[in-house]
């Protein structure tokens, strides 16, 4: 069953001209990082890498893609966290970064703390040599065109929300059998300057523990963290749901209890993998056995052969 990861590319409403390249992105995050699994990296490495892919891929609203604040500026999240002992490290509301989740893993690796903000975390990211970016880089017409039309006096932030490419995530399980979980985000279109969801938040954006499994999440930020998802997902495994069970428990509860919608990537020390949404569709991939697995839509669940996965 090992190696495996999973990926997403945002709960939500995606829109059906942007649907297929969110489909195609997950598929080659996936692949990406399955080359590093099965090159004998790091569940870490895996998790990063699928999710520098998608930070990459300008479809997606996290890295460049990422959503605009009501300012018109770009403020992303980003979360890491290492099951064998569960270190982790977070960036919160960064500017001018590339990639959020390489600087979310050196604050896991170079520093004592688990999440740096703001100014300080730029000023870390220049001390470890991390380029800085022009925000112009980072913004889409995409973004902008939404960003515009959000301002508008009767626009609901969270309605479009859903029409945005999403938060995008991974969880993986290395050959020794250790999880690992990623995280990134630009948030919440149109948020207030300084807002911080769910992503960097440990238990919430996401978490992993060798003893029960990691998980990614993606929605509503705010309903998110006000049950802290992955760590509540967790706790039914630990009480021996399935991981498809144990997300869906989750996601009913924030459904149920704050009238939240989202999805997640779940993954167990054995291999055992979901991908799951309360949403209209979320992009989703997951890699095992030179499979690639992928979908959109619920019920959905389409199989290739990974053809260079040796």
């Amino acid at each position: 069953m090992l190696p495996v990861v999973v990926v997403h590319g945002g709960a939500g409403h995606i829109p059906k001209e942007r649907s297929e390249r969110s489909t195609s992105g997950v598929c080659s995050a996936a692949r990406s990082a399955y080359k590093v699994l099965k090159g004998g990296g790091s569940s870490m490495d895996a998790v990063v890498e699928a999710v520098m892919v998608l930070e990459n891929n300008p479809s997606f609203n996290a890295g460049c893609g990422s959503v605009l604040n009501v300012k018109g500026e770009v403020e992303m999240d980003a979360l890491v966290m290492d099951g064998s002992t569960l270190s982790s490290g977070a960036v919160s509301a960064v500017r001018n970064i590339a990639n959020p989740i390489h600087l979310a893993r050196l604050v896991m690796e170079k520093t004592s703390h688990a999440c740096l903000t703001a100014e300080g975390a730029s000023r870390f990211a220049r001390s470890m040599g991390v380029p800085e970016v022009p925000e112009e880089s980072l913004i889409t017409e995409y973004s902008r065109m939404r960003w515009k039309k959000n301002l508008a006096p009767d626009s609901n932030p969270v309605e479009c929300q859903m029409g945005k490419m999403g938060t995008v995530g991974a969880v993986a399980v290395d050959i020794n059998g250790t999880v690992a979980c990623a995280t990134s985000t630009g948030g919440m279109l149109n948020k207030m300057e300084g807002r911080v969801g769910d992503t960097p938040c440990i238990g919430s954006g996401g978490y992993a523990d060798n003893m029960s499994g990691a998980v990614s999440t993606t929605g509503h930020g705010e309903a998110i963290m006000k049950v802290t998802l992955a760590r509540h997902i967790l706790f039914h495994m630990e009480q021996g749901q399935s991981a498809e069970a144990a997300s869906d428990l989750g996601l009913a509860h924030m459904k149920s209890r704050v009238g939240g919608l989202g999805g997640v990537v779940t993954v167990d020390p054995q291999g055992n993998w979901a991908a799951r949404f309360s949403s209209l569709q979320m992009a989703w991939a997951a890699a095992q056995k030179d499979s690639l697995h992928y979908g959109l839509y619920t019920g959905e669940h389409f199989t290739q052969i990974i053809e260079d996965a040796h």
